[in-house]
Parts: structure tokens; C-alpha cells; sequence
């Protein structure tokens, strides 16, 4: 069983910051469920490019508003708490959140804790065995 608190991540090598959002990672791929699982909040008024070519991830609006425009398929969803997406086709996307946003993500497969993304919003695919830590021991 694995129970975790917000407050035991904060400010370890789980909680990833960055200038337009802040990541939590609460399961990662060494815990060996098959998916991982983050609390990601990201700032009113940016603009956040992701593409995870890699990755399916589904993401759930908790508080906050924005807009998700699908770069794919040129179409503008609006997104609010109680919302859910699915990236389910790896469709390159932009988030745009009108107010702050508090989601919570869920990617399998799942990601290690030191992906960065590059220079198109993509995770590179990185493995860690069952039981591994996040730093592959």
C-alpha cells in the first residue's frame, strides 16, 4: 500500500516548478502500479505547449479555468473544475488557463520523475523496473 501527503512532496525532487507551473509527482513509474499520478497547478494568463508522443495522459480539473485548444484537430475546448480530458491520440495541445488551475494527471505509461520536456512539449520515454527508485537503483 502507498499513502502519501501533498506536504511530504513539497519541495523534494517530486515537486517540479517551473515558470508556468508547478508539478507534484505522488506515484511515479519505481512505485510499480503501471501509472503515474501528479498534482500539476499552472498560473493564470500562460500558455503552456505539451505534447507527450509518448505518453497517454488524462488530466482532471479540480479548480480554476481555462481553455485547452487541440493543435491536432484546430478545435478549442473550454475546461473548468469537474472537467476531464484525454489524450488519448498523443494530440499535440496548449493550455490556457483563464484563472489558476489545480488538475490532476495521470500518465501511463508512467513517467520516472526526470523526464524534462524538450523543445516540442514532449516526455522522452524512460523506463524504470518495478520497485526501482525514480533514479533507476
Amino acid at each position: 500500500m502507498i499513502v502519501r501527503t501533498l506536504d511530504e512532496i513539497t519541495d523534494t525532487e517530486r515537486d517540479i516548478k517551473t515558470p508556468h507551473w508547478r508539478s507534484k509527482r505522488i506515484v511515479l513509474a519505481g512505485d510499480g502500479v503501471g501509472f503515474s499520478v501528479h498534482e500539476t497547478v499552472l498560473d493564470a494568463g500562460s500558455v503552456n505547449d505539451f505534447w507527450y508522443a509518448n505518453h497517454i495522459e488524462a488530466v482532471f480539473i479540480t479548480e480554476g479555468e481555462g481553455e485547452l485548444y487541440d493543435k491536432d484537430n484546430d478545435v478549442t475546448y473550454e475546461l473548468g473544475p469537474g472537467s476531464i480530458y484525454v489524450l488519448n491520440g498523443n494530440e499535440r495541445h496548449q493550455l490556457r488557463p483563464k484563472t489558476q488551475m489545480r488538475t490532476v494527471c495521470v500518465f501511463n505509461p508512467p513517467v520516472t520523475g526526470r523526464e524534462v520536456h524538450d523543445e516540442n512539449g514532449v516526455y522522452p520515454l524512460i523506463t524504470v523496473p518495478a520497485g526501482a527508485d525514480e533514479e533507476g537503483s
